[in-house]
C-alpha cells in the first residue's frame, strides 16, 4: 500500500517537482500515520490528486489542502484527536527581558483566530477615530493633548486593548462610543469556516477549513454553522474547481476572477473599459429573481450599468457568455465573448518512435 510520504516522492525522482513542494508534502504526511496498513483505501487513491496537485502548484497554493489530505489519510478521525489536544488548552506566562513578559494562550485555532480578528478590528477603530475624538475632548485639555499623541501602532494598541478586556472586561477606556466606529464593546469576532455538506449532516468527522489558518474539529464548525445568520451556498465545478453559483448576491473571488478572465471589458457592443475598472452585473436583476450565477453575470461599466438599470435597454444573457442587447428602438445587437488573447492547448504528443530496420545479411 503507498502512503502519501513514499508517493510524494516520486515526483522528484522523476523531476516534476520541486524540492520546496517534497519537503512541504513530506512535513504533511509526517500528520498521518507511520503504519500504512492502517489508512484507509481512500486514502490511497487521494495520493495521486496530491501528487498532480505538486507537479503544477507552488508549495503555498497546496499547503492547505494536502494538510486537509494528511488529517484524512490518518486512522484517528480528526474529532477523536482533536478533542485529546483540547485537553491541554492552557494559558501561561514566559518570562521576558526588560519587564516584559509572553502571555501565552493554548486554546483551539477558531477561538484563537477569533480572539485577534477582534482585537483587530478594536485597534483599526481606535487608529481611526484619532482625530474624531481629539474633537470630542476639546472641552478637556488633557484628554485632547492625549488623543493628539498617540502614535501607537496596531500592535501596540492590539495588546493594550488584550490586557484591557482581561483586567477590565471590556475595554476600560472607551472613547469610540460617539465616533462613526461605535462602543468597542459591541465589536463581535469574525471567523471564515469552510465545510463540506457531509460533515454538517454528521456523515463525516473530517476537519473543517479554517480559511486562511488551519483546520478544525468538525463539532466546532457544526456549532458555529448552528448559530449564524449568514450562509453562502456555493455550487463548484467539480472539474475547473471554478464556482459556478452561490446563494448571496455578493459575487465571490473566484467566479469574479473568472468573469474578467471571460468578459475582458465591458460587455456593451463596442465599449472598451477594461474589465477591473467595471461592476459585476446580474444580467436578470438579482432583485427580480436573478441568480449570482455564472450564466446570469456580466461586466458593464458604471454608465452601461445605469444605462441598463434607467433606460428602455434590454438585454438577456445566452450560453457562452453571449449578451443580446436590445435598443429603444427594438435592434438587437449581440455581443460574443472576446477571444482569450492566451489559449492553453494539450501538448503534442511525441513522434512515434522509428521502425526497426531489417540487420543486413551479411
Amino acid at each position: 500500500m503507498l502512503g502519501l510520504s513514499e508517493a510524494v516522492f516520486h515526483p522528484m525522482i522523476e523531476g516534476r517537482s520541486t524540492s520546496g513542494t517534497i519537503s512541504l508534502c513530506s512535513s504533511a504526511s509526517e500528520h498521518s500515520s507511520a503504519n500504512a496498513s492502517a489508512r484507509s483505501a481512500p486514502g490511497c487513491v487521494e495520493a495521486p490528486v496530491a501528487i498532480s496537485r505538486c507537479e503544477r502548484d507552488t508549495p503555498n497554493r497546496v499547503r492547505g489542502e494536502l494538510e486537509i489530505l494528511a488529517h484524512r489519510m490518518h486512522p484517528r478521525s480528526f474529532a477523536e484527536r482533536h478533542e485529546e489536544a483540547a485537553a491541554t488548552r492552557c494559558v501561561r506566562i514566559v518570562p521576558g527581558r526588560d519587564g516584559m513578559s509572553d502571555v501565552v494562550a493554548t486554546v483551539s485555532a477558531v477561538i484563537a483566530e477569533g480572539i485577534h480578528d477582534r482585537l483587530t478590528q478594536q485597534a483599526r477603530a481606535i487608529i481611526d477615530t484619532r482625530d474624531e475624538r481629539a474633537a470630542t475632548h476639546s472641552d478637556s485639555e488633557n484628554a485632547t493633548a492625549i488623543v493628539a499623541t498617540d502614535q501607537r501602532s496596531i500592535d501596540q494598541v492590539r495588546a493594550d486593548v488584550f490586557a484591557d478586556l482581561l483586567l477590565a472586561g471590556t475595554p476600560a477606556l472607551d472613547d469610540t462610543r460617539d465616533t462613526t466606529a461605535g462602543p468597542l464593546g459591541a465589536i463581535r469576532a469574525r471567523v471564515q469556516v469552510l465545510i463540506p455538506a457531509a460533515t454538517l449532516t454528521g456523515e463525516d468527522d473530517g476537519p473543517c477549513d479554517l480559511t486562511g489558518r488551519s483546520p478544525i474539529d468538525p463539532a466546532t464548525a457544526r456549532t458555529l454553522a448552528g448559530g449564524t445568520h449568514i450562509w453562502e451556498r456555493l455550487s463548484h465545478d467539480p472539474t475547473t474547481g471554478v464556482t459556478v453559483s452561490t446563494d448571496s448576491y455578493r459575487v465571490p473571488s473566484g467566479m469574479r476572477r473568472f468573469l474578467q478572465a471571460r468578459d475582458q471589458h465591458c460587455r456593451f457592443p463596442g465599449c472598451r473599459v477594461a474589465a477591473i475598472r467595471c461592476e459585476v452585473d446580474h444580467t436578470h436583476d438579482h432583485a427580480l429573481g436573478g441568480r449570482t450565477e455564472l450564466m446570469n453575470l456580466a461586466h458593464l461599466c458604471q454608465r452601461h450599468h445605469s444605462m441598463k438599470q434607467f433606460t428602455a435597454w434590454r438585454v438577456r444573457q445566452l450560453k457562452g457568455g453571449v449578451l443580446e442587447w436590445t435598443s429603444p428602438l427594438g435592434r438587437t445587437y449581440r455581443e460574443d465573448a472576446p477571444t482569450p488573447a492566451v489559449a492553453f492547448t494539450p501538448a503534442a504528443p511525441p513522434p512515434p518512435p522509428p521502425a526497426p530496420t531489417e540487420p543486413a545479411p551479411f
